[in-house]
């Protein structure tokens, strides 16, 4: 029988892809590039797939990443149910990764014999990964029935509660909203010594302040667009972000902020 690899993102799937042909094994990886952490969940497992459509949309509203994630992944599945293969799941502990896993386990949950997976370390994405992954292989294990009937519940419960945003902390998933991850990006801004942040260190600090995932640099972008529409930050042209205050305190010609037509925020001031 066959073998088909999965992971989160494209960038775990190369080394992987890499690590297989170093072994001599010819079995297909596929990396699924939907970041379950963010935007509508609900129904997007159903045939008629409506929310595949909704978060399609959710995609293009933020900008920067292409809206046919949704629809390459849900293909994806699609295709692996309809298979015989043998599946290992690769996956670390980041909350993407344990969104994909348990969506897996969901789609898959009536040929649990199918199911294998390799529980990754932060290092073994680090540095050579490749060389990492490779000495991994041999670690691939059948999930039990009883763990993949957990896995699955835990997806349906996470796509019931179809929150904005979803943290994952202590081995549960809560929902967040936007308005609580502006208020962080906020107070990121704040506490930062010098007066302008970069998008990808605002991103980087996310997690270390609450956020309880690591978001891409485009969902973030577009919560700083939101923001500074909104008058809550000041934005320069190449999207690096400073609070509202600063613009007092050192002018208005330092402001440059993008064009953007924003809806509100979900929280007022």
């Amino acid at each position: 029988m066959t073998t088909i690899h999965l992971t989160h993102g494209e960038p775990a799937a190369a080394a992987l892809r890499l690590a297989l042909e170093a072994d001599a094994r010819a079995e297909r990886v596929i990396a699924l590039l939907d970041d379950l952490t963010v935007g509508p969940l609900r129904d997007i497992d159903e045939a008629a797939d409506p929310a595949a459509a909704q978060r399609a949309a959710f995609w293009q509203r933020t900008g920067g990443l292409p809206e046919t994630l949704t629809a390459h992944d849900c293909a994806a599945l699609d295709a692996l149910e309809a298979d015989d293969a043998n599946v290992v799941i690769w996956h670390t502990n980041a909350a993407a990764d344990q969104l994909t896993l348990r969506r897996i386990c969901y789609r898959l949950r009536t040929a649990p014999q199918r199911l294998n997976e390799v529980r990754l370390l932060p290092d073994d994405l680090a540095g050579d990964a490749v060389a990492h992954l490779q000495r991994r292989l041999p670690d691939a294990a059948p999930i039990s029935v009883l763990r993949i009937t957990r896995l699955a519940l835990e997806w349906q419960e996470a796509k019931f509660a179809n929150g904005e945003t979803r943290r994952w902390r202590d081995n549960t998933f809560t929902s967040g909203t936007w308005a609580d991850l502006d208020l962080l990006i906020l107070d990121i801004l704040n506490a930062a010594r010098g007066p302008w942040l970069a998008p990808d260190a605002i991103a980087s600090a996310l997690p270390c302040a609450g956020a309880g995932a690591a978001l891409t640099e485009p969902v973030v972008l577009w919560r700083l667009r939101e923001l500074a529409a909104a008058g809550e930050l000041q934005l320069r042209d190449d999207m690096h972000a400073a609070p509202a205050a600063f613009e007092a305190s050192h002018g208005a010609a330092t402001r440059q902020t993008a064009p953007h037509t924003a809806a509100p925020l979900p929280f007022s001031r």
